[in-house]
Parts: structure tokens; C-alpha cells; sequence
């Protein structure tokens, strides 16, 4: 009987535990399965202010609620991905965005990991130049030392 009960318990706890899981999509519905799929793409490209580190979707502060439902209804109104992109950058600055517009202000976001790179292949040539310069230098014996060489060579063969 106590396993019995333990095992209707398992059940219903996973009965509930996947029941919870509702997205916000679920419970709003779209004009057409088009708008869905592209309110949904337009969520995923856009950061929650509130987390940062999440997109609209992936977050479940109310903020990112409150902007994926705003987003759902303008993509339902026809608004254009720019307008809706647009309104939220208005609104929350470029931050939203998870690939800022290249202009002045995002210059060295752009071209920063290129100059950076080109700075540490610059270096590494540089080191590379030296370590063999350094292994040419060392190679060649000079006359005195090959005589010695030479000397300590024939007493070993002599003993």
C-alpha cells in the first residue's frame, strides 16, 4: 500500500511539474502561425533589459513578460520587424540589441577584436623572429671551441 502511495505521488508531482512549463506563447494567440513564427524570431533577437545576459524568450523576469507581449501584439498589428526594433531601442537604447548597428558609437565593438587580433599576430611574429635568430646565433661554434671538442673527442678514443 506505501508503495502504491508513493507511487501516485511520483506521478502527479511529474503530472504538475509539466504542466508549470507554459510559455507566454501558449497562452497568447496569433492572428496566424506566421505572425508566431516571426514574433518568436524577433523575441529571440532582442536582450532583456532587466537580465542581460538572456534573450526576451529565455527570460522570466517581468520585464522580458511584459516586452515579449509587446512584441507579440505589434507584430499582430503588421508592424515591421524595423518598427518593433525601432520602438525597443527607443525605449531601452542599443542595449536591447544582440547585434548593435554599426556607427560611431560601436567603431571599436566592431573593429576591436580585429585590431586585437592583429596586434597579437604582430607580437607573435615579432617573438618568432626573435626565437630563431637566437637558434642561429647559438648553432655555429667558434674555432676554439671546435678544438676542444676535438681534443676532448681523441682522448676519448685514445683511454
Amino acid at each position: 500500500m506505501r508503495a502504491f502511495a508513493i507511487i501516485v505521488s511520483l506521478c502527479l508531482t511529474l503530472f504538475v511539474a509539466t504542466q508549470v512549463a507554459a510559455t507566454p506563447v501558449d497562452t497568447y494567440e496569433f492572428k496566424s502561425d506566421n505572425n508566431q513564427k516571426r514574433a518568436l524570431s524577433l523575441a529571440h533577437s532582442l536582450r532583456c533589459p532587466q537580465c542581460q545576459n538572456q534573450n526576451l524568450i529565455d527570460s522570466n523576469s517581468p520585464v522580458a513578460q511584459d516586452l515579449r507581449l509587446e512584441v507579440y501584439k505589434m507584430v499582430d498589428e503588421g508592424k515591421s520587424d524595423d518598427e518593433i526594433v525601432n520602438f525597443m531601442t527607443t525605449r531601452y537604447g542599443d542595449f536591447v540589441l544582440y547585434k548593435p548597428k554599426l556607427d560611431s558609437k560601436t567603431y571599436i565593438l566592431w573593429g576591436g577584436p580585429f585590431v586585437l587580433l592583429a596586434i597579437g599576430l604582430f607580437v607573435a611574429l615579432v617573438f618568432v623572429r626573435k626565437q630563431r635568430k637566437a637558434v642561429e646565433i647559438d648553432q655555429g661554434l667558434s674555432e676554439e671551441d671546435q678544438k676542444q671538442l676535438d681534443e676532448l673527442l681523441n682522448r676519448n678514443k685514445d683511454s
